[in-house]
């Protein structure tokens, strides 16, 4: 006598996606150990600017006088320097995305449960950690050295508020450049172009309207001339002549919230480039 069993039915199981703020965090942790394991990438980004800071500030301070529109000179790169330091930590890290392409576990991560554009974010939470770390000490060498810094509650906001945004445009600008160039060498040539020569026109070393008035104009529609604008307004230029430069207007107040809103979508416009981007040349 022979019994018949049965079918059982078979459960197939999908893979649960990890909560956002898990898988985020869990990203995010990756990609601090790799950049802790490259000490180049805290260190080089602040070598250029602590020379303009430490040497260069100083020396153009004794040799104009000291005063740079009524700025300290001293401290009016100081702040300037800002416009370097950002975007090289940024290019770094956009960097080592297309190393972790050809040679890490971005592979195995695209095949997690987890949304593509979580990889995006979770880098760039760490290029803010490392942007705000080296501002922070970019300024605090500025003030050894002896720039004059007014700082309040007020300015801290306004001047955490434009670096923020500004570090999140310069990091989709790089993983937007990282997603499309497959190449390292071809990567660091784009190096000048997208984080040398911005910091050249948009009022880093000399207000912008000292520059023939078509290069006066270009710098008004640079992110970074509205940020370091503001930067100023928060420590060295509470009259605003920076951002009277961009706008001409006479209410300071609404100069620096118009100036916020343009790095603001700057910001936002990059990184959803930046996310569709990465997403688009994952699949090839």
């Amino acid at each position: 006598m022979s019994a018949i069993a049965e079918p059982v039915p078979l459960t197939l199981r999908t893979p649960r996606r990890a909560r956002p703020a898990s898988a985020l965090a869990t990203l995010a942790r990756r990609r601090a150990a790799l950049t802790a394991s490259n000490p180049r990438q805290i260190l080089v980004p602040l070598i250029g600017p602590a020379l303009l800071a430490l040497v260069v500030a100083p020396a153009l301070k004794v040799a104009t006088g000291g005063l740079h529109s009524g700025i300290d000179y001293e401290s009016f790169v100081g702040v300037g320097a800002v416009g370097l330091v950002v975007p090289l930590t940024c290019i770094f890290a956009g960097l080592s995305v297309i190393v972790d392409r050809h040679s890490g576990a971005q592979r195995e991560l695209l095949a997690a449960p987890v949304p593509r554009a979580y990889l995006v974010i979770g880098n760039l939470a760490v290029a803010l950690v490392l942007s705000a770390l080296q501002v922070a000490v970019l300024i605090g060498l500025s003030g050894l050295r002896g720039g004059v810094f007014h700082i309040t509650a007020d300015g801290v906001a306004w001047f955490a508020g434009a670096t923020l945004l500004f570090t999140v445009f310069m990091y989709g600008v790089a993983e937007t450049l990282a997603s499309r160039i497959s190449k390292q060498e071809e990567y660091v040539g784009a190096v000048p172009a997208v984080a040398i020569l911005p910091f050249f026109l948009a009022g880093a070393l000399f207000p912008i309207g000292a520059m023939p008035g078509a290069l006066t104009t270009i710098a008004k529609f640079l992110p970074l001339t509205h940020a370091l604008a503001l930067m100023r307004y928060a420590f060295v230029d509470p009259s605003g002549k920076g951002l009277h430069d961009i706008w001409g207007m006479s209410n300071v107040a609404t100069e620096a919230w118009l100036s916020l809103a343009v790095i603001a979508l700057f910001a936002a416009a990059m990184t959803a480039i930046s996310i569709r981007t990465f997403s688009r040349s994952a699949v090839h």
